[in-house]
C-alpha cells in the first residue's frame, strides 16, 4: 500500500472507530485510575518503555475484563494512548474507548474533550472542533475545551485563537496549560515580555508541568538571557531528567524566529535524548530540508513518519520529496535553481542573473555576504509550495526564505498577471541577507519591510505601492503603529491586515532613511543582531524612543499622502463612500460611453486627487485608454507609465505601452516594457520573440540569444526553426563556434533544412575570409 493510501485509511479509521457495546455502566470505583495515573507520570519524566510497560497492564485487563464504567473506559483510552507511538492500531483503541465512555455516560465531559484532543493530535481538525464543540453546548464555559478549541483555530490558521484562549483563561484564570498556552502565542508574535510573564504565572499555578518551564526557556533563549534559560532547564530536568520534549519545544520556537541552524542543533539534542520521539525527529527533519540536507532530512521526517504515520506534515512531505525527485537543478554562479523540468530552463535564463545582481547589490548596501550556493526551488503547484514551506496545504503567501534556502511559485502556479515571479525572487533574496546581518533576530515585521523597499529599489514597477484599500485602511486607524507592527503579520485582526503590513513596513523603512540616512537600516539590523530588543535598536541607532517613533511616523505619513487623505475625506473615518476622489470616479466611468471628453475631463481630476494610485481600476488606466481611442499616444504613453511604473502586475499595460513605443519608434523603450511584461508571464513564446527582434534592433544581442533560447525552451511547433533563429542570434552576437554548433545540431536532425545550411555555408565562409 502506498504511503498517502496507508495514511488515508487510518485517517478513516480514526474518523469512523468501530465501537463494541459497552458492558455495565454501573456507578463503580474505576479500577484503572491509580494505574493510569501512574504510567501517565512515569510518561511525563520521559520514561517511555516503563509508562508502556504499565499502559499494557491495563489495556490486557481491559480487552479481557471489559470496563463497569465510562471512567474506566476512559482510562483504559488513556492507556492506549501511551501506546500510540508507532502503533496506529493503538490510537484507533483509544478512539473506541474513548467513545465507549461518552456511550456509557454523556455527562463525561473529560472523555469527550479527549476525543477532540486525539483528533487534533492526528491533524483531523473538522473532528477535533465538532469534539469540543459538543463540550461547549453542555459547558459553554468550560476552560479545557475553550482551550482545546483555540487549539484547533490555531491549526486551521484563523486569527481567533488568542481570543478564545482568553475566553478559557477568563473562565479560569490559573490554569497552568492555557497560561502556558497564551505565553507562547506571545512568544510566537516576538512579545517577549509578555510571553514571560504569562509563562511565569504558569509555572506559580503549577510547578510540575514542563509547558510553563518550556515557554520560559524558550523566552529566555531568545532573549540571551542565560541565567532565566538555566533556571528552566533546571527544573525541567528535575521533571524530566532527559528533557526532549524542553529541548523540543526550544527547537519550534527557534522557527518561528526564522532561527532554522539553532532549531536543528537543538532538535538533535532534543533526538539525542529520545531517538524515539516523532515530535523531535519531525521538528529535525523539517529544519534539516529547509537548510538544504535534503538527505539527511529525509531520513529524519521517515523515522518520524514510521513512528506516526497520521503525521500530514510528515506524509506530505515525503510525497513531495517523492516528486521532486523528478525536478531538474540548473547550477550556475553563486545559484542553483530547482524546478519541474519543463520550467526549469526557461526561468533559469532569466532568474540567476537577476539574483546576481541582486546579490551584487544587497551585499553592499548590509555589508554581508548570505552564504552561497543559494537554492531555489520552483514550485508549478501551490499545494507543493505550501508542502514545502509549512508542510500542510493553504499557505498564502507566494514565496518564502529560509536564508540560503529560498522556495516560490512557478508564474503557472497562478493565473496569469496575479504575481510579478521577479520582484518575488528578489524580495525571498533580501530576506538571506537581512536575516543573515542580523543572525536571524531581525523581527518580522523590519524583515519584510526591507524586503519589499528592495523591491522598489529593483527595477521600475516592482513593489507594493499605495493602494485605495490601504489608503482607507489608514483613515479608518486599522493599520498600526509600528510598535505594534508584528502583530499586523502574526496576529492581523482582518483578512488585509498582513498585506497593508507589508506595505507600512515598507513606508518605515523609506521614513529611516530619509531621516536618519543609508546607514541607519543596515545599522537596525546590528543592532538587532547584538541582543537588542525594538526598543532598545530604535534609541540606540534612532536615537528616539519607540512612542517617538510612532507618533514622528505617522506624521510623516500624513504629509507624504496629505493629498489622498483629503480626496478620501467622507462622512467617517471608516466610510470614503461621498469622498471626492470615489465620487469623480464613479462619474467618470458612468460619462465613458456618453460624453467621453468630460469623462476624460473628471478622470484627469481623479488623477489629480489620488496621484499615487495606479490600480487598474484607477484613472491613469482609463486615462490612457481614452487617449489611445483619440489617437493620441503621446498622452497615452504618459499615462500608461503612471500605471506601469507602480504596479509590477499591470500585463495588459506592459504589453499596450510595448506595443505603443514600437510604433513610435522608441525601441529601447519597447524593449523595456516587453522585459516587464516577462516577468508576470514569461510562457507566451510570441512575447519572446517580439523582444527578441527589439534586442536585434538596437544591438542587444545578449538580450536576443537570451529571448532565443526562452523560445526553445518553451517546446514551440516549429522548434527546427526556433534553433535556426538562435543560431542566427548567437552569430550576431559574435558567438560563432556556439551558432555552428546549434547548425550541425539542427542538420543531424533535419539534413535537407536550407535555411540551416545556408546559415552554416555563411558563418564558414567569413571565418575563412578572416
Amino acid at each position: 500500500m502506498t504511503r498517502r493510501l496507508a495514511t488515508m485509511a487510518l485517517l478513516h479509521a480514526l474518523a469512523s472507530p468501530s465501537v463494541v457495546p459497552a458492558q455495565s455502566a454501573a456507578l463503580t470505583a474505576n479500577r484503572f485510575a491509580a494505574d493510569i495515573g501512574a504510567a501517565e507520570a512515569v510518561a511525563a519524566r520521559g520514561e517511555r518503555q516503563e509508562a508502556m510497560l504499565r499502559a499494557r497492564r491495563i489495556t490486557v485487563s481491559y480487552e479481557q475484563q471489559g470496563a463497569r464504567s465510562s471512567s474506566e473506559h476512559a482510562s483504559a483510552g488513556r492507556a492506549y494512548v501511551l501506546l500510540g507511538n508507532g502503533n496506529a492500531g493503538a490510537v484507533r483503541s483509544a478512539l473506541a474507548a474513548f467513545d465507549r465512555a461518552v456511550a456509557a455516560d454523556s455527562n463525561n465531559l473529560d472523555a469527550q474533550r479527549r476525543i477532540g484532543a486525539l483528533f487534533l493530535e492526528k491533524y483531523n481538525a473538522p473532528e477535533a472542533r465538532a469534539s469540543y464543540e459538543l463540550v461547549l453546548k453542555r459547558a459553554p464555559a468550560d476552560p479545557e475545551a475553550l482551550l482545546g478549541l483555540a487549539r484547533v483555530e490555531e491549526f486551521e490558521g484563523k486569527g481567533s485563537a488568542m481570543v478564545t484562549a482568553r475566553k478559557a483563561l477568563e473562565a479560569s484564570p490559573t490554569h497552568p496549560d492555557i497560561l502556558a498556552y497564551i505565553a507562547r502565542l506571545h512568544l510566537d508574535a516576538e512579545a517577549f515580555d509578555s510571553a514571560t510573564a504569562l509563562a511565569e504565572r504558569a509555572v506559580r499555578a503549577d510547578s510540575t508541568r514542563l509547558e510553563g518551564w518550556s515557554i520560559l526557556g524558550a523566552s529566555a533563549w531568545l532573549a540571551g538571557d542565560s541565567t532565566g534559560y538555566r533556571r528552566a532547564l533546571r527544573a525541567a530536568t528535575a521533571l524530566q531528567p532527559q528533557p526532549a520534549q524542553f529541548f523540543t519545544a526550544l527547537a519550534e520556537s527557534a522557527v518561528r524566529q526564522r532561527r532554522y541552524a539553532e532549531a536543528v542543533r537543538l532538535a538533535t539534542d532534543a533526538v539525542r535524548l529520545d531517538s524515539a520521539s516523532a515530535h523531535a525527529l519531525g521538528v529535525l527533519g523539517t529544519n534539516q530540508l529547509r537548510l538544504g540536507d535534503m538527505n539527511g532530512g529525509r531520513a529524519s521526517v521517515e523515522r518520524a513518519f514510521a513512528l506516526d504515520p497520521f503525521n500530514l506534515w510528515h506524509k506530505n512531505t515525503l510525497d513531495l520529496l517523492d516528486k521532486m525527485q523528478t525536478f531538474r537543478t540548473v547550477k550556475q554562479g553563486r545559484f542553483e535553481v530547482v524546478a519541474p523540468v519543463d520550467d526549469a530552463e526557461l526561468l533559469s535564463l532569466y532568474i540567476i542573473p537577476l539574483l546576481e545582481r541582486a546579490y551584487d547589490s544587497l551585499s553592499v548596501r548590509y555589508g554581508y555576504r548570505a552564504p552561497t550556493p543559494v537554492r531555489l526551488e520552483f514550485f508549478r503547484q501551490h499545494a507543493d509550495f505550501s508542502v514545502r514551506t509549512v508542510g500542510l496545504l493553504g499557505l498564502g503567501a507566494l514565496g518564502v526564505s529560509f536564508g540560503s534556502l529560498l522556495a516560490m511559485d512557478t508564474p503557472n502556479a497562478r493565473e496569469k498577471g496575479a504575481f510579478n515571479w521577479g520582484s518575488t525572487a528578489w524580495h525571498e533574496l533580501t530576506h538571506a541577507f537581512t536575516l543573515g546581518a542580523s543572525a536571524h533576530r531581525v523581527p518580522r515585521w523590519l524583515s519584510e519591510g526591507l524586503s519589499v523597499l528592495e523591491e522598489r529599489r529593483a527595477n521600475t514597477g516592482w513593489g507594493a505601492r499605495t493602494t485605495l484599500p490601504w489608503m482607507l485602511a489608514y483613515r479608518a486607524g486599522r493599520i498600526r503603529n509600528v510598535s505594534e507592527m508584528n502583530d499586523g503579520f502574526m496576529r492581523p485582526r482582518y483578512p488585509e491586515e498582513t498585506a497593508f503590513s507589508y506595505y507600512q513596513a515598507s513606508l518605515f523603512c523609506e521614513w529611516v532613511e530619509l531621516t536618519k540616512g543609508p546607514r541607519a537600516l543596515p545599522a537596525l539590523l546590528t543592532a538587532y543582531r547584538d541582543g537588542a530588543d525594538t526598543p532598545s535598536a530604535m534609541q540606540r541607532v534612532l536615537g528616539l524612543s519607540v512612542a517617538e517613533v510612532d507618533a514622528q511616523f505617522d506624521a510623516w505619513i500624513r504629509q507624504r499622502f496629505a493629498t489622498e487623505l483629503q480626496a478620501l475625506a467622507g462622512p467617517t473615518g471608516a466610510d470614503s463612500t461621498g469622498s471626492a476622489f470615489v465620487n469623480t470616479m464613479r462619474a467618470a466611468v458612468r460619462m465613458l460611453e456618453v460624453n467621453p471628453d468630460s469623462a476624460r475631463v473628471m478622470l484627469e481630476r481623479a488623477r489629480q486627487l489620488f496621484p499615487s494610485y495606479a490600480g487598474d481600476d484607477g484613472p491613469a488606466w482609463y486615462l490612457a485608454r481614452a487617449a489611445l481611442e483619440a489617437r493620441d499616444t503621446t498622452r497615452a504613453l504618459a499615462m500608461l507609465e503612471q500605471v506601469t511604473g507602480r504596479d509590477e502586475t499591470a500585463f495588459d499595460a506592459n504589453k499596450l505601452e510595448a506595443e505603443l513605443r514600437e510604433r513610435r519608434g522608441d525601441l529601447p523603450g519597447a524593449a523595456a516594457a516587453a522585459e516587464r511584461v516577462l516577468w508576470i508571464w514569461p510562457y507566451d513564446a510570441g512575447d519572446h520573440e517580439a523582444l527578441a527582434r527589439l534586442a536585434s534592433k538596437v544591438g542587444d544581442h545578449a538580450r536576443a540569444v537570451r529571448e532565443r533560447r526562452a523560445v526553445i525552451a518553451l517546446r514551440p511547433g516549429d522548434f527546427m526553426e526556433a534553433r535556426l533563429e538562435l543560431a542566427r542570434a548567437l552569430a550576431a552576437a559574435g558567438d560563432t563556434v556556439a551558432a555552428r554548433r546549434e547548425l550541425l545540431g539542427v542538420l543531424e536532425e533535419a539534413p535537407g533544412y536550407e535555411g540551416a545550411q545556408q546559415l552554416l555555408l555563411a558563418l564558414r565562409n567569413k571565418g575563412g575570409a578572416r
